[in-house]
């Protein structure tokens, strides 16, 4: 009762922050603007209209962008004059940042118009954003220009399309110099697509990996599939559950996977992402990620291999960690996909990590809690098998986990000294890296617990000494070292010896601790 009273609230929570805080404006190649203000800094007004990676032979589209200043900035003109106001549409590439303002005249210099100084000193226009033109590609950065007419408040921009003859993130800002503008807005859209379609060039490789990866999964699925169909019969119910277990992974890799190239190719031939598409996609990683965290616990305690099942108590405390894990994960995700890339940043991002990575914290602290516990018993009754068994996925783990903090170190580290995503066209090895990573572990778990013709070397069987009284009811419990004990007594009797005896302590102290 206490489970299903928290995944009621765990859904309920997830709901709250899906609707709360979700933006409702998807971020893609189509930007798109409704009554937009600006924002004054320094000498100037600005709003950041978009960023994206463009290869050459790209372009940027501007389709139906109007302009609306205050009323009171509109009648302090004459109804016959022209050009009463100047919008700047300006694009840049982001190694050109410093091209812009009075910082290229003077590093210390936070000026963005000219005034009337820089216009005598420096031959720039009054009233203008101050551009030096790239002399390697000399028509970047690149400005447009819109004017208010006589007393109108609208400005309407003529559809125009800019060519993209670089590689590189570039940058969209709309801004003006003139402060009675100030109030103004703006609506519209803009395009921007690369040779291949609407994806952003940071994004493009995704759609190899994850058409890679939806193949890997299939592989490894029919293999999986294959073996489990082959020794249907020879195995017992409690291994079952365990395979089960294993071909739920892998089946949600499959949808997973598959799910986020076709959201992929999606965006790259419509130019927006679809938000019922995405949150599937977003919602089967994080379900894949939950159950995959919990396939590591699980197998860790020995679940299938030295008991049958698990205690009442760890079941509790598992179905909690996984249901907080899956809103933290779902949460994080939805944001990080569906949400404005230029608002999620700093601050917003860590909140949303912070509860993940604490989470898989205890995951790891518990799965390795728990391999230890494990292999003692293992070791204790000598069974070779399992514990060569074990001693592997262990390793495998310890490894993974080390790669896992030096990868993390190294992501850290790019991002610190990457902060406008210069290195865009590489960026897609950290995404990659965690995906192969995931599936290497369950690529080892599938070998080392394959469904075979011998599954005693590997499965809990009854009457055997892998018996753990901890993994069944209490009641079942005792009515079973009730049963040992007796057992144990007529063995001591029997055979008299010290060894036994010594053998029959141990297992008592045993029980006693369980």
């Amino acid at each position: 009762m206490i489970i299903i009273k928290f995944q009621i609230l765990s859904f309920f929570i997830y709901l709250l922050f899906l609707l709360l805080f979700l933006p409702n404006n998807v971020h893609a190649s189509i930007h798109y603007y409704s009554k937009q203000p600006f924002t004054h800094r320094s000498n100037a007004f600005f709003f950041h209209a978009g960023a994206e990676a463009l290869f050459s032979s790209s372009f940027i589209r501007f389709e139906s962008i109007s302009f609306t200043r205050p009323k009171h900035s509109a009648i302090i003109h004459g109804q016959m004059q022209q050009n009463t106001g100047l919008i700047e549409s300006i694009i840049l590439e982001v190694k050109d940042r410093n091209r812009i303002g009075g910082f290229y005249f003077n590093p210390k210099s936070d000026l963005i118009c000219c005034d009337p100084f820089l216009s005598k000193t420096q031959n720039c226009n009054l009233g203008e954003v101050i551009i030096h033109n790239n002399p390697q590609n000399p028509n970047f950065p690149k400005r447009l220009k819109t004017f208010f007419q006589g007393t109108n408040q609208i400005a309407h921009m003529d559809p125009q399309t800019v060519q993209i003859n670089a590689t590189g993130i570039y940058y969209l800002y709309f801004m003006f110099c003139d402060p009675n503008l100030e109030g103004t807005t703006f609506t519209g859209r803009t395009v921007w697509r690369n040779p291949n379609g609407y994806l952003p060039g940071k994004m493009q490789p995704f759609i190899t990996l994850y058409a890679f990866m939806s193949l890997a999964y299939l592989l490894l699925g029919l293999a999986w599939f294959l073996r489990f169909l082959h020794f249907w019969k020879e195995k017992d119910v409690v291994h079952v559950h365990l395979h089960y277990h294993i071909t739920a992974v892998i089946a949600l890799g499959m949808v997973e996977m598959a799910f986020w190239y076709f959201e992929y190719a999606n965006f790259n031939a419509t130019g927006s992402r679809p938000m019922g598409i995405t949150i599937w996609a977003v919602t089967f990683t994080s379900v894949k990620k939950t159950l995959s965290r919990l396939l590591l616990l699980v197998v860790s305690m020995g679940y299938g291999v030295v008991r049958p099942t698990l205690f009442e108590g760890f079941v509790s405390r598992v179905t909690v960690l996984g249901g907080f894990y899956f809103v933290a994960c779902e949460v994080f995700e939805l944001f990080e996909h569906l949400g404005n890339i230029n608002d999620f940043s700093g601050k917003s991002k860590l909140l949303l990590v912070l509860p993940v990575v604490c989470l898989d914290s205890c995951f790891i602290l518990w799965i390795f809690s728990s391999l230890s516990k494990t292999l003692e018993k293992l070791q204790t009754r000598r069974n070779l098998a399992k514990l060569e068994i074990y001693r592997k996925f262990t390793n495998t783990l310890a490894v993974s986990v080390l790669l896992s903090i030096a990868w993390i170190g190294f992501e850290l580290y790019f991002n610190a000294t990457d902060p406008l995503s210069e290195l865009w066209q590489i960026a897609w090895i950290i995404p990659t890296f965690w995906c192969l990573l995931s599936y290497t572990l369950l690529l080892v778990i599938c070998v080392l617990w394959a469904p075979s013709r011998n599954p005693t070397r590997y499965a809990y069987l009854e009457g055997t000494n892998d018996f753990d009284e901890e993994g069944i009811s209490l009641t079942s419990s005792v009515a079973k070292m009730t049963g040992d004990v007796a057992s144990k007594l007529e063995r001591k009797e029997r055979i008299g010896s010290s060894a036994t005896d010594l053998t029959f302590g141990d297992d008592i102290e045993e029980d006693k601790r369980e």
